[in-house]
């Protein structure tokens, strides 16, 4: 393997021949597939944590992301990669030269070439490639993909598909590999960004490609009328781009012909479908249905992959296939991966997590859905929950942590509260009993934007704290049109807090609505061609502009059909109303307590509709199971729509609202409403849409006993309550006795 920093590079042994005059490699004689990774995105999506460290070596299930990506290249087949590099080369060429499996002098390295390139005046990914074409190192076919890959997908089918076209018709110059989101909202689906492919299925080709982004003032797709002049067009908004291109030089020749391309998609595949006239390459999408791939591209998809690593949706890439020739992870029950040297108390409660080498875990402690690094230390009576928490992290005596991402070596004192959405960056540190506020999540650092040092804010860490509030999101000054949608995804959760968001692009939350962390699903366009506006589509129609406010009027619209849905008289799934909800919460950016309040509104109307004489005259039992299961699909839509996930906070936010939403029933007689609710939580429980730790939680919330109504419909539930606190004491001894 050899570095290079500039000029055109040596010829590299006998692997093809290069142009003498340093254009375009010659075909080469021999089957060699080429990769080029760009090792650097020229986007500030995971600062503070990449001012110290590129995102390719950051931690994912405490593996460096470049492992999954050079481990993917290798799996199918690469022979020679080119790894780009901009900030942080040094450390990148360190860690790859001193890796038993990937550097120069290891034997059981599977690349015959890997070659660093270093661009030090790149300011954008199209700069790389425009370079990348002068050194003429690409002899052929070559894999271009992203240093924050993911993969498990393999190639060979795509690339003979790709060459048997490239052989039909020499301007097919370029095949995407996308993958088929499905039904719902996956969770690898971008939240900030949704790409709307045109697609022409028999072929397989693009026609059109467009991003779309809750900064804009309307949601249609502007398209080109030819293009409904193919037999079939397909607009997809359901697709997962994992950045794989097969790509052919004549890709990189059109980068060079044009300097205002910077990004893959945005740009250049945008301008080339665009002018397809006048340059006459072909595009096409290959979509798989099987296996996995996605990018860490921004904090939440970091978020949605690791959740896919810990349920082993990336096999083999996982825990304890120990990628990193020095890890030592096994599998336990439960979903565990605890590395050898771990520490962990009798009385601790783990499950689904994965922990690092010589980490301990004291008594009383709670790690769930959470990666936990190496040497780390976790005092007793600690709560860990959906969170990251890289190398040498101390986090002391009975403090939280929810949703969050703790980098190396930063120490949480005792009882501090670390909620959803928080960044502590690089050697922060939390003084004892600090709480830090939720809304907008606090993003810690010890640097500045420009790499100085920061003061540290002693009324937010505390006197013994180490550590300030990382620059705000967006400048008060700056243009809302001008911002990348993806800022949206910076933290754990997406939320709209701490932007100057004008109401012709996102609206203002209401004062009841605006907690909480905040998903904005992908959903379908409207489309109009450029000649002819089409009317609206029905998603659009379905929302209102007739009710007092937007949000009030999103909450109106949305349960008059949902409950239109509901009633229906027939044995129609729920996938319509779902479509129907979802885009009119698209229409009005609602956020997901909005969404929570109008889901558990309408199902509770509806329930106490079915314990009146003309709807049947249920008893509470009967109409709760009605009305979670009359409807295919219908408990499915409250779990992933209503609920939103397994958070606790998400759980205990519906079940008040459903609390609520009961009491303003009209006609419920006050005792028929606690037992309606208790019927309809234990259905909920059964049916896997709430967890018993989410129940336990409302039932200790201060706010789900709130005024004299709120507590007497409460203390119907506490035979229920109590059956669950049974429940969990004897999973507890369960797993103490089988920890001895």
């Amino acid at each position: 393997m050899s570095n290079k920093q500039g000029g055109n590079p040596a010829a590299m042994g006998t692997k093809g021949k290069r142009s003498a005059k340093g254009g375009p490699a010659e075909e080469k004689t021999e089957d060699v597939l080429q990769a080029v990774v760009l090792a650097d995105s020229f986007q500030d999506r995971f600062r503070p944590f990449t001012l110290e460290k590129p995102r390719c070596l950051l931690p994912l299930a405490n593996t460096p992301l470049i492992e999954y990506t050079l481990e993917f290249l290798a799996m199918n087949g690469v022979q020679e990669v080119f790894l780009y590099c901009g900030a942080h080369t040094d450390q990148i060429e360190t860690y790859i030269h001193e890796s038993p499996r990937w550097s120069p002098t290891s034997k059981v390295c599977p690349f015959s070439l890997l070659e660093f390139i270093r661009v030090s005046d790149a300011l954008s990914i199209g700069d790389f490639l425009r370079d990348l074409d002068k050194r003429g190192l690409i002899g052929g076919d070559f894999v271009l993909v992203h240093s924050d890959l993911v993969a498990n997908v393999p190639l060979d089918g795509v690339l003979a598909r790709h060459r048997a076209r490239r052989e039909a018709n020499r301007d097919a110059i370029m095949t995407m590999v996308l993958r088929s989101g499905g039904e719902g909202d996956h969770r690898t689906k971008s939240h900030g960004i949704t790409p709307v492919f045109a697609i022409e299925p028999s072929k397989g080709r693009c026609l059109h490609y467009e991003e779309l982004h809750p900064f804009q003032s309307d949601h249609y797709l502007t398209l080109d009328p030819t293009i409904l002049e193919h037999q079939e067009v397909e607009i997809r908004t359901d697709l997962i781009d994992c950045g794989i291109d097969i790509c052919t030089p004549d890709v990189l020749a059109l980068w060079s012909e044009s300097f205002d391309y910077e990004l893959p998609r945005k740009n250049f595949l945008h301008g080339v479908l665009k002018d397809w006239e006048l340059n006459g390459k072909l595009i096409h999408a290959d979509i798989i249905d099987e296996g996995y791939a996605a990018r860490a591209s921004n904090l939440q998809q970091y978020d949605a992959i690791s959740k896919d690593i810990l349920g082993r949706w990336t096999y083999p890439l996982v825990p304890d296939s120990n990628l990193v020739s020095s890890h030592s992870y096994k599998l336990s029950k439960h979903g565990v991966c605890l590395e050898d040297g771990v520490t962990v108390a009798p009385s601790t409660k783990i499950s689904r997590s994965v922990v690092g080498k010589r980490t301990s875990l004291g008594k009383g402690s709670v790690i769930k859905n959470s990666v936990i690094g190496r040497r780390c230390k976790i005092g007793d009576n600690v709560r860990v929950e959906d969170s990251y928490i890289w190398d040498d992290v101390t986090i002391e005596d009975g403090a939280t942590i929810s949703r969050s991402l703790l980098a190396q070596a930063v120490n949480v004192g005792k009882r501090c509260v670390v909620p959803p959405g928080s960044l502590l960056s690089f050697g922060v540190q939390l003084d004892s009993d600090i709480k830090l506020r939720p809304i907008p999540p606090p993003m810690l650092s010890l640097l500045a934007e420009d790499g100085s040092s920061l003061n540290s804010d002693t009324t937010l860490v505390g006197p013994a704290g180490k550590g300030g509030l990382y620059s705000a999101i967006l400048d008060e000054d700056e243009d809302i049109d001008d911002a990348d949608p993806s800022i949206l995804e910076n933290h754990l959760i997406y939320s709209l807090e701490g932007f100057n968001v004008s109401t012709s692009s996102i609206s203002s939350f209401g004062s009841d609505t605006s907690t909480g962390s905040d998903e904005a699903g992908s959903q379908a366009p409207s489309v109009q061609t450029s000649d002819v506006n089409a009317s609206r589509s029905r998603l659009s129609s379905f929302a209102s502009d007739s009710s007092g406010g937007r949000l009030g009027g999103f909450h109106t619209d949305a349960v008059n059909g949902l409950l239109d849905a509901l009633r229906a008289d027939d044995t129609s799934d729920f996938d319509s109303a779902k479509l129907e909800f979802m885009g009119l919460r698209l229409a009005n950016d609602a956020s997901d307590q909005a969404m929570r309040r109008a889901v558990a509104t309408a199902f509770a109307l509806h329930a106490a509709e079915l314990l009146t004489p003309e709807h049947g005259g249920l008893e509470p039992t009967k109409a709760a199971e009605r009305v979670l299961t009359a409807k295919k699909g219908a408990a499915k839509f409250i779990k992933e729509v209503g609920v939103g996930g397994s958070l606790e906070a998400d759980q205990v936010q519906f079940i008040l609202a459903l609390q609520k939403a009961l009491l303003s029933a009209p006609g419920l007689e006050s005792a028929r409403t606690g037992t309606l609710l208790v019927a309809l939580l234990q259905q909920l429980y059964n049916k896997d849409v709430l967890e018993e730790d989410g129940i336990l939680s409302w039932w200790t919330d201060k706010r789900s006993a709130e005024g004299e109504s709120m507590n007497t419909v409460k203390q119907k539930c506490r035979v229920l309550v109590e059956w669950l606190e049974t429940v969990d004491e004897e999973e507890s001894e369960e797993e103490e006795e089988d920890d001895e």
